[in-house]
């Protein structure tokens, strides 16, 4: 019997053809903090099956916070050109706090021209919390950040600016004057933080800060609370999923799982 593979395709082979090994939902692109080590295993978490993440790092300065952030959404089309040639449905931009600083005009302008450039759509985790909360209907917000204090107070600029009411803002128990410092946090230290927001007059709780672990404090303070709670992680995640077509890939809320079901058994240990 002879063992040489023949040069001819089978006949179905032609029906196969672009269709992909892995991420059949969507590929989705994520734009990172250079340090950050919270949004792959988050996002792992709360993808649903069928969508795959590339990951890209963003790029600042090592020295100065506020400068590095603003440097984040400034090198945008450069952390993409990594991507070379792989075909993205989506690109997520995990960083929150890059939004605050320039303001919901400077960053449509920015997402949309890279946007334009690269032929994909870019939703940034800010603007994902904003379509969040209008899906749940939530005007009131409580919100809770890991930040220092002028990232705090642009973040409730942001917010007011946009048309909502913040009715408190709290951050962690821990000096955050370099805003990597989050990268630190656990959810205990969320935990024993999070008595001091004044959430109950809020519509929504909301974690702000793609750094900041939230996945377990979601699901812990949306059972004492009964309120809905949103993160900046949870949020992109759902908004890359939508804008990728793949609501139907979504499963219904569940008491403990905000916004959508299906990811609490998936937090990683």
């Amino acid at each position: 019997m002879s063992n040489v593979v023949s040069a001819v395709p089978p006949a179905d082979l032609a029906s196969t053809l672009g269709v992909r090994e892995y991420g059949n939902g969507a590929v989705l692109g994520v734009a990172v903090p250079q340090a950050n080590p919270v949004v792959e295993p988050e996002l792992v978490a709360l993808l649903p099956a069928g969508f795959s993440m590339l990951v890209t790092r963003l790029q600042g300065s090592r020295s100065d916070s506020r400068q590095r952030l603003i440097d984040y959404l400034a090198n945008l089309p450069a952390s993409l050109e990594a991507y070379d040639t792989a075909k993205l449905d989506v690109l997520g931009y995990a960083c929150t706090g890059s939004s605050y600083l320039v303001g919901a005009a400077e960053e449509r302008r920015a997402l949309d021209a890279t946007s334009a450039r690269f032929g994909y759509p870019i939703i940034s985790s800010a603007q994902a919390l904003r379509m969040a909360l209008k899906h749940i209907g939530a005007r009131r917000v409580a919100v809770f950040a890991p930040y220092p204090p002028f990232l705090v107070e642009a973040s409730k600029r942001y917010w007011e600016a946009g048309g909502l009411e913040v009715v408190d803002c709290a951050s962690v128990s821990l000096d955050t004057s370099d805003t990597r410092d989050i990268y630190s946090i656990t959810t205990p230290l969320v935990m024993a933080s999070f008595g001091r927001l004044r959430w109950q007059e809020a519509d929504a709780i909301m974690f702000t800060g793609t750094g900041m672990p939230t996945l377990r404090a979601l699901v812990e303070v949306s059972s004492m609370t009964g309120k809905p709670v949103v993160s900046s992680n949870l949020c992109l995640a759902w908004a890359m999923v939508r804008e990728a077509g793949g609501e139907a890939y979504l499963a219904p809320a569940r008491t403990g799982e905000p916004l959508y079901g299906g990811w609490a058994g998936r937090i990683p240990v």
